[in-house]
């Protein structure tokens, strides 16, 4: 599934990497007949996705059906209703996913593994308003993420195995819980060969940073998050890697470095106003971290600029 909820940054957590996100960062392989499952991408869903657009998304999917396989289709269907989860449609998801459930018998491992996915974020996911989440959807969404953690696994396709436990941390939201989880998730990634599941690492850690950090371990967080900035920082996301950092320097604050939490925050404040993107999560730290030593004008400064950014 921290900051103050007002503050907290869009995630695949989580990012949707899905992000994740879940949170900011607070986010695959198919099968290649049965015995080489998990070796070869049927599809390349990431090419086609833009999670900030899902209707654009789903037009993509839809263009991309009408030269689909069988089992391709099926996957682009899930796709679909994912994107109607996004748009928080969440009824429209479980029909469109309902009416693909007859062809399930014959589907492959991607496909089975796909749809069950979708199903549990049609139940639970970060798009979901907290209100929404009862006992009994929570429960349903447990059991759809299983079977499909049971599917991924059973056909090798570990980048889907770290998808649905990581979803598993938005059903179990407690900190232990999501620690619990995110160790899981991670454990799958350093195991794999397969880049589909080592894409996840970053965003893994990040939640295993906020998980600690939760539970008052800030100290061990903090070693995360650092690992997640690193490897952010190996990519070409200049946004996901802002976000990273701003993880780490937060945590700094919380461990009392005042003056690496400030740096790294003023660097923050730099980059963010050179891609015109303000950042009112930044100015809210700028704004504790000038009140922390005293100078209240800057700090008064910084929380009329967080204002005005959140607007």
């Amino acid at each position: 599934m921290n900051r103050p909820h007002a503050l907290r940054p869009f995630s695949q957590t989580k990012w949707p990497d899905c992000v994740i996100l879940t949170r900011w960062p607070l986010r695959s392989a198919a099968a290649l007949l049965l015995a080489l499952a998990g070796k070869a991408q049927a599809i390349d869903l990431a090419a086609l996705w833009d999670f900030r657009d899902p209707a654009l998304s789903e037009a993509r999917f839809r263009s991309a059906l009408q030269t689909a396989g069988a089992d391709d289709a099926l996957i682009l269907q899930t796709q679909i209703a994912r994107s109607h989860g996004l748009r928080r449609d969440f009824d429209k998801a479980r029909e469109l996913l309902s009416a693909l459930q007859p062809a399930l018998a014959t589907a492959g491992f991607e496909a089975r593994a796909r749809h069950a996915l979708e199903w549990g974020r049609s139940l639970a996911s970060a798009t979901h308003a907290p209100a929404s989440q009862t006992e009994a959807s929570r429960a349903a969404a447990r059991s759809a993420y299983l079977q499909a953690l049971q599917i991924a696994r059973a056909g090798q396709l570990d980048g889907l195995a770290v998808d649905a436990i990581h979803m598993l941390a938005f059903v179990d939201t407690a900190p232990a819980d999501q620690l619990r989880w995110a160790q899981a998730a991670l454990d799958v990634v350093l195991a794999s060969n397969q880049p589909a599941a080592q894409r996840w690492e970053a965003s893994i850690r990040n939640n295993l940073g906020l998980a600690l950090h939760d539970l008052g371990r800030h100290g061990e967080a903090l070693v995360q998050l650092e690992q997640a900035l690193a490897l952010r920082e190996q990519g070409t996301n200049a946004l996901a890697s802002r976000i990273a950092r701003w993880m780490v320097a937060r945590t700094l604050r919380l461990l009392g470095r005042f003056d690496d939490a400030l740096a790294l925050q003023q660097r923050l404040e730099r980059e963010s106003a050179a891609a015109g993107a303000p950042d009112p999560h930044v100015f809210a730290e700028l704004e504790l971290l000038h009140r922390s030593r005293g100078d209240v004008a800057r700090a008064d400064q910084y929380a009329a600029l967080r204002q005005g950014a959140a607007r």
